[in-house]
């Protein structure tokens, strides 16, 4: 059990930090600190899982990014095509008018599939990044 505790400060967009709220008081947290530190534990069990994508895999990423934010479109494309030996397949779909939704549907080394979700998911304007993956060892 985690006894010390360290203080820190972050800065959020209200409209993010209304969000948290939301899901803190719907999943009945007692306070913020209990919702951070739960969603932390959970950033870091997702980063242990992804860190062991190795081999041939066959995946997928869906993903989540603010179509307005300038810049974003090009570079998302060049990204994609710089993985073109693994990219096979791309669905685009217009969420609202501002968020786009894209699917993009990958085959190879999973060390590959997992650079290409790290590459998307460090981008400006991406709000979400999620790489599902299944060894076809058998």
């Amino acid at each position: 059990m985690e006894t010390e505790l360290s203080r820190i400060g972050i800065s959020l967009p209200k409209s993010l930090l209304d969000r948290f709220d939301e899901i803190i008081t719907a999943r009945g947290y007692s306070s913020r600190s209990e919702g951070i530190r739960d969603a932390i534990r959970n950033y870091i069990t997702y980063y242990r899982w992804m860190s062991d994508v190795h081999g041939e895999r066959q995946g997928v990423i869906t993903m989540i990014y603010d179509h307005d934010q300038r810049g974003l479109l090009p570079v998302l494309t060049d990204i994609q095509h710089e993985f073109r030996e693994i990219v096979q397949a791309t669905l685009h779909s217009h969420v609202t008018q501002n968020r786009c939704l894209e699917v993009v549907l990958l085959h190879g080394d999973g060390t590959q599939l997992k650079a290409l979700a790290e590459k998307l998911m460090s981008q400006k304007g991406v709000e979400s990044v999620k790489l599902t993956t299944i060894s076809l060892d058998e």
